[in-house]
C-alpha cells in the first residue's frame, strides 16, 4: 500500500525526542544537515575515519530495493514459520504493529530457509552484497572484507543507543563496518536511524562482570546514555533515501528513534562486516567461528543455515522450548564474559 506524506511536513524539518529525551529536529528530505557521498566519492573513506559514519546516495538500485520488498510482502510475511530475529536470536513467529508491519525484525537473511523464502534470500543476500559496497569496504581495509551478520527489518522498536562493539566486532576493535541500508524513503517518525559522529574515538564500558550482557545490559544501557550527556555529543538522524546506505563504525553510537508516526514502515537491511584476515569477536570475549560461504564473489558468514538438517532441528527444539534454552544460553554468556 502507498504510504503518503503527512501535509503537516510542508515544511522540511521534523521534532522529535533524542535518546536523551530532548527535542530534536530531523530533516524530512534531502538538505545539507549530514553531507551525502556518491558511490564513486573520493572523500567516503576520510570522512568516515573523522565522522565515525558516511551516507552514501544511490548505492542500491531501486527497483532492486522494491523487488526485495515484494518478496518480504509475498514469501515471508503472511508466513506463520519461525525464524530468528534480531533482538533475541530466538526463533519466533511475526509480531506485529498496530499498523500491520512486522516488529521482530529477521536475523541473517541469508541464512533463513531457502524452501519457503528463496527470492527473498537471494535478493536480500545480493544487496548486502553489493559490488558497489565491497569496492568501498576495501578502500577501507586494503583488503576485501566479509560479513557477519545481517537482518532486514519493516516495523520499529526505538533501538536504544549502543556501540555495535559491545555486542560484535572485529578481534582488532573498531575495524567492523555497520551497514543500514534504506529500502524505501524513511519517514522522520518511522524510527529514523540516529548517529552520534565523532562518538568513535572513545571508549565506554567493557562487556562483562558489572556491564555483562547477559544479567547488567540495561546498567550498560543507562551508561550509554551518560556518557552521550557528559560528552555533548550531536545525535543526528539523516534522511535515508531507497537505495541510500548508512556505514559506521563498529565504536560509533547509534541506534533509532522512537516512532511517532506508525502509519509509515522502515523497511530495511542492516549488515556488519570485518576484514578478510580478521576474526569475529563477540561480547569482546568469544573469537566465534564463521561458517562462511561465497555470494557475489564475497566471503558470507551463514550462522544456523537453514540449508541445514540439523540447523532445521536445532531451530525446532529452540522454538519448542524457548525459555529453559534461553536461561542456558544467558548463564553460558555470563561464565564466557566474566
Amino acid at each position: 500500500m502507498k504510504q503518503q506524506v503527512p501535509s503537516d511536513e510542508a515544511q522540511n524539518r521534523y521534532e522529535i525526542k533524542d535518546p536523551l529525551g530532548q527535542t530534536m529536529t530531523t530533516p524530512v528530505g534531502l538538505n545539507d544537515d549530514s553531507p551525502y557521498f556518491a558511490p564513486d566519492a573520493t572523500e567516503i573513506r576520510s570522512y568516515y575515519e573523522a565522522e565515525g559514519y558516511v551516507v552514501i546516495r544511490g548505492l542500491i538500485d531501486p527497483q532492486v530495493c522494491d523487488l526485495a520488498n515484494e518478496a518480504f510482502e509475498k514469501e515471508v510475511k503472511p508466513s506463520n514459520n519461525f525464524i530468528y530475529r534480531q533482538q533475541t536470536s530466538n526463533p519466533e513467529r511475526h509480531v506485529f504493529d498496530q499498523s500491520g508491519f512486522m516488529l521482530n525484525a529477521i536475523q541473517n537473511i541469508q541464512s533463513i530457509d531457502p524452501v519457503c523464502f528463496p527470492r527473498f534470500r537471494k535478493l536480500g543476500s545480493d544487496i548486502v552484497t553489493s559490488a558497489k559496497l565491497q569496492a568501498i569496504l576495501r578502500t577501507f581495509y586494503g583488503e576485501p572484507a566479509k560479513m557477519a551478520q545481517s537482518m532486514y527489518f519493516e516495523g520499529n522498536l526505538a533501538t536504544w543507543a549502543h556501540q555495535d562493539s559491545y555486542y560484535l566486532d572485529s578481534e582488532k576493535i573498531g575495524a567492523m563496518v555497520g551497514a543500514w541500508f534504506a529500502l524505501e524513503d524513511i519517514r522522520p517518525g518511522a524510527g529514523r536511524f540516529f548517529i552520534y559522529p565523532r562518538s568513535h574515538v572513545s571508549d565506554v564500558v567493557k562487556n562483562g562482570g558489572h556491564y555483562d550482557i547477559a544479567f547488567n545490559h540495561s546498567r550498560y544501557k543507562e551508561t550509554v546514555r551518560r556518557f552521550i550527556e557528559e560528552r555533548r555529543f550531536e545525535c543526528r538522524a539523516p534522511f535515508m533515501g531507497k537505495g541510500d546506505v548508512l556505514l559506521w563504525n563498529a565504536k560509533t553510537i547509534h541506534g533509532s528513534l522512537e516512532t511517532t508516526q506508525p502509519a509509515f514502515s522502515r523497511r530495511s537491511f542492516t549488515s556488519h562486516y570485518i576484514p578478510q584476515s580478521h576474526r569475529l569477536l563477540q561480547f569482546q570475549s568469544i573469537i566465534k567461528p564463521m561458517h562462511l560461504k561465497k555470494i557475489n564473489g564475497m566471503d558470507v558468514n551463514h550462522p544456523k543455515d537453514q540449508v541445514s538438517l540439523k540447523n532445521r532441528a536445532i531451530l525446532a527444539a529452540e522454538s519448542r522450548f524457548p525459555k529453559p534454552i534461553l536461561a542456558l544460553k544467558k548463564l553460558a554468556i555470563k561464565m564466557l564474559t566474566r
